[in-house]
C-alpha cells in the first residue's frame, strides 16, 4: 500500500482538496489516515490530478503504431507516461490493409503481454482509411477508401476486438450503415477528415456518431450557408469535440470559441502526436510522408500540418495559461471527458475510491512530478524511472 500525505488533491467537482490518499492498484480511500502504508513524499505545491487519457496518438520517442511492432509500443507507452499520459489509444493511419492489419496485430499483441510500464494501452484509434479526398491532411489519398463493413470487421478481429473510435467521413457512400455497424460493437464513430455539410452530418448523428476528431483542422469550414463540420461541432450539444490544444493547430481565439460554445463534458484534448514528439527540431517520417519538425511544428515538405509533437501536459498548461479556462476545467478535457467518451469512466478519469490508482503528479507549472499508473510509479522526473516500482 502506497500513500500520498496531505497533498493537494484534485477530486471532480470539489477542486483542489488537501487530503490523505491511500492506495495499491486501485484508489482505497480519501482523507481517512494512512496507516501503514509507504508515503510518497511530495513538494508542498505539488498538485496530485487523475492520469491523462490520450485518445488520439500516433507516436512518440522516435516510435510509431504503423512500426507494427511492440517494442515500438512499448517506447511509446514510457515515453507518453513522462508527460503524465496513463491511458491512451494507439492511433493507425490510412495505409493498405496489409499494412493497418499488421499493426493491429501488434496492438493485440502488446496488450496481452500486460505490460506495467508507461502509460496502458487502452485500445485503438481507427484514422482512416474511411475518410475524404480533399479532406486528407497528412493522410495518404491513395490509401483513402469508401467504408467497408466487411474490411472493418477483419480489422476488428485483428485488434482482438479493441478498437474504440473510428474516424470516418460520413459522406462517403454506405456510411451511415457503417456507422450504424460501429453502434452495435459499441465504437465511437467519430467524424474526421470530412468534407460533409451540415446535413450529412445530422444524418450521421442520427445513425450514431457523436465525436469530432481533431475539430477545425481537415474539416469542412463554418459558412453562412452550409455550416459544415465546424459549424455543427460548435452548434451541437451531443458532440463531443477532440481538440489539439497546441495554438499552431487552432488559434487560441478558434479555442476560446470551441470552450466558449461547447458544455464543458463534450471537450477532449488530444495530442494527435507523431513518432518525432520529444525529439527537438529533426527530420521525421508519418505514413510513409517526410515530416520536418522546426519549433515545435511537424509539417509534410508540402507545407500540410502532419500531427503534432504535443505533450499532454502542455496542452492542459495552454488551456490554462493561454486560453484562460479554469484548471479543473482543463483538467477534465484530459481526463474525465476521454474516459466517458470511451464508457471508462468507471474506471478512470478521476480520483474516486475503487477506481484505477491513476495519477499525474505536477508542479504548478504543470510540469510533471510523478506517474502513477495503477498504483506504479512509471515515471519518476527525478530519476526517469524504467522500472514499475
Amino acid at each position: 500500500m502506497k500513500a500520498f500525505e496531505q497533498a493537494n488533491v484534485y477530486l471532480t467537482g470539489n477542486g483542489i482538496v488537501r487530503c490523505n490518499l491511500v492506495f495499491d492498484g486501485t484508489i482505497r480511500s480519501i482523507g481517512d489516515d494512512v496507516g501503514d502504508a509507504q508515503v510518497i513524499d511530495l513538494p508542498k505545491d505539488a498538485l496530485v490530478l487523475p492520469g491523462f487519457i490520450d485518445v488520439h496518438v500516433h507516436g512518440a520517442g522516435a516510435q510509431d503504431t504503423m512500426d507494427a511492432n511492440t517494442d515500438a509500443l512499448f517506447i511509446m507507452s514510457e515515453t507518453l507516461a513522462k508527460e503524465g499520459t496513463t491511458s491512451y489509444l494507439a492511433t493507425t493511419m490510412s495505409q493498405t490493409e496489409e499494412k493497418i492489419t499488421a499493426a493491429l496485430l501488434s496492438v493485440k499483441k502488446y496488450r496481452s503481454m500486460h505490460s506495467e510500464c508507461g502509460a496502458r494501452l487502452i485500445g485503438v484509434h481507427l484514422e482512416g482509411p474511411y475518410l475524404a479526398t480533399k479532406r486528407a491532411g497528412a493522410q495518404a489519398p491513395e490509401n483513402i477508401l469508401a467504408p467497408s463493413i466487411e474490411e472493418f470487421d477483419r480489422y476488428y478481429a485483428a485488434s482482438g476486438e479493441c478498437i474504440r473510435i473510428v474516424s470516418l467521413a460520413p459522406e462517403r457512400n454506405g456510411a451511415l450503415g457503417f456507422i450504424r455497424h460501429l453502434r452495435t460493437l459499441g465504437i465511437t464513430p467519430s467524424i474526421g477528415h470530412t468534407d460533409a455539410g451540415h446535413d450529412d452530418i445530422r444524418l450521421a448523428m442520427e445513425a450514431g456518431a457523436c465525436s469530432v476528431t481533431h475539430t477545425y483542422n481537415a474539416q469542412s469550414p463554418l459558412h453562412h450557408r452550409d455550416i459544415g463540420a465546424v459549424g455543427c461541432a460548435l452548434l451541437y450539444d451531443e458532440l463531443y469535440t477532440e481538440l489539439i490544444a497546441d495554438t499552431i493547430h487552432v488559434s487560441v481565439p478558434a479555442m476560446r470559441l470551441l470552450c466558449k460554445n461547447k458544455p464543458h463534458d463534450k471537450v477532449v484534448l488530444i495530442t494527435d502526436a507523431m513518432r518525432a514528439k520529444g525529439l527537438g527540431n529533426c527530420e521525421s517520417e508519418l505514413g510513409g510522408q517526410t515530416v520536418i519538425v522546426k519549433n515545435g511544428e511537424a509539417r509534410l515538405l508540402s507545407g500540410a500540418l502532419a500531427g503534432s509533437v504535443l505533450p499532454m501536459n502542455r496542452a492542459v498548461a495552454n488551456m490554462v495559461n493561454v486560453v484562460g479556462i479554469p484548471l479543473a476545467q482543463a483538467v477534465d478535457y484530459a481526463t474525465k471527458n476521454p474516459a466517458t467518451l470511451l464508457g471508462m469512466y468507471d474506471r478512470i478519469g478521476s480520483i474516486a475510491t475503487g477506481k484505477c490508482a491513476d495519477f499525474t503528479v505536477v508542479d504548478p507549472d504543470l510540469n510533471v512530478l510523478y506517474t502513477v499508473r495503477g498504483g506504479k510509479i512509471v515515471y519518476d522526473a527525478k530519476g526517469d524511472a524504467k522500472n514499475p516500482s
